[in-house]
């Protein structure tokens, strides 16, 4: 009797396909593993995150994206087309780099153009493209200046506004805001996240700032090693971290062992009351504390073993009455659904 064929899996309608779908991807550099056998699907029109500390291989797993990379296994496909062979400039992705990339001698306006002229779009349709694309990133009247001219904010825009004047259907993000100081930064992030809104492409973004991951991202994925430790939507990721890693890294997180069990909480969960009070929770002394404005935070000895971090508002707290708690004996606790079990490392 002849043996049936096993079926193979119906292709995915281009309508229904992620944007960028990565199955298997390996990427090394001689004995150095930088992507192993990563599977990733990112959503049409989703702002997602490429989270991870330096050398995770989530900038790897970009330039595979890009094309700037060719795997040594795996496919990548965009919008249901497979393009692991195809050349970067067949990709219909645009990428914005954290150095902008710009060309110091040409005007804004001749940077925003320039992808458009070497596809041959008239020259009075480019000039009406980047004057309208030079608007809708908050730069109206600045096609004429050098880019030498600019803040590193606007410079920033700029690039932008190259990457997206062609209308591509997934934009990819480099660490843009690496560069900019922290308040710019702080209004580029709002900046990206509504122009990501407007125009509704995909981003795909990197960073290791996991504060801006958090405020920008529809989901994420934490990268570590080269490979993916979690992915979901930031508050997911944040309040149920499914590693030792993902905790410790995806802002501050404390983790005990108690009765073999390992759990992880995070700092702002957790009541710190006089060392005489009643209920659950545990007796420790405050071995360390420091008033960053807002907040103070302390570091708790507990009797038990282990040490907690606590996290206080300042409500109506001076400097002064916050460091007096050094030394104190004290009672922390925390109600038993802000803390989730993990996994151990190596395990």
């Amino acid at each position: 009797m002849a043996t049936q064929a096993p079926e193979r899996p119906e292709p995915t309608s281009p309508a229904t396909a992620p944007a960028v779908r990565l199955r298997g991807i390996r990427r090394t550099y001689g004995e150095v593993v930088a992507i192993a056998g990563l599977d990733l699907d990112i959503a049409d029109g989703e702002f997602f995150t490429l989270l991870g500390p330096s050398g995770s291989g989530k900038t790897t797993t970009l330039r595979v994206i890009a094309g700037f990379e060719r795997p040594e296994a795996g496919t990548v496909e965009l919008h249901g087309a497979d393009v692991t062979r195809t050349a970067p400039s067949e990709r219909p992705v645009n990428t914005v780099f954290q150095d902008y990339a710009l060309f110091p001698h040409m005007t804004v306006r001749e940077n925003v153009e320039y992808g458009l002229r070497v596809k041959g779009v008239t020259r009075r349709e480019r000039r009406a493209r980047a004057d309208e694309v030079l608007e809708r990133v908050r730069l109206p009247g600045l096609g004429s200046r050098r880019p030498l001219h600019l803040s590193g904010g606007q410079r920033q825009r700029v690039a932008l506004a190259r990457a997206i004047v062609n209308g591509p259907p997934v934009l990819l993000l480099d660490e843009p805001l690496g560069a900019l100081d922290l308040k710019l930064r702080q209004e580029m992030q709002t900046f990206l996240k509504e122009l990501q809104r407007e125009l509704g492409i995909t981003f795909v973004y990197v960073t290791h700032d996991q504060d801006e991951a958090l405020t920008m991202s529809d989901r994420l994925a934490v990268f570590n090693q080269g490979a993916i430790e979690q992915v979901g939507p930031p508050a997911e990721v944040y309040e149920h971290p499914q590693t030792e890693f993902v905790a410790g890294f995806v802002g501050v997180s404390n983790v005990l062992d108690r009765g073999g069990r390992r759990f992880t909480i995070r700092p702002e969960k957790i009541r710190m009351g006089e060392s005489g009070d009643s209920g659950v929770g545990e007796p420790g002394t405050v071995r360390e504390v420091v008033y960053v404005g807002m907040v103070t935070r302390y570091l708790v000895e507990l009797d038990g073993g282990g040490e907690l971090v606590v996290v206080r508002q300042n409500l109506e707290t001076s400097s002064q009455q916050a460091l007096e708690e050094q030394g104190r004996r004290v009672r922390l606790s925390w109600r038993p659904e802000h803390t989730y079990e993990i996994v151990k490392e190596g395990t």
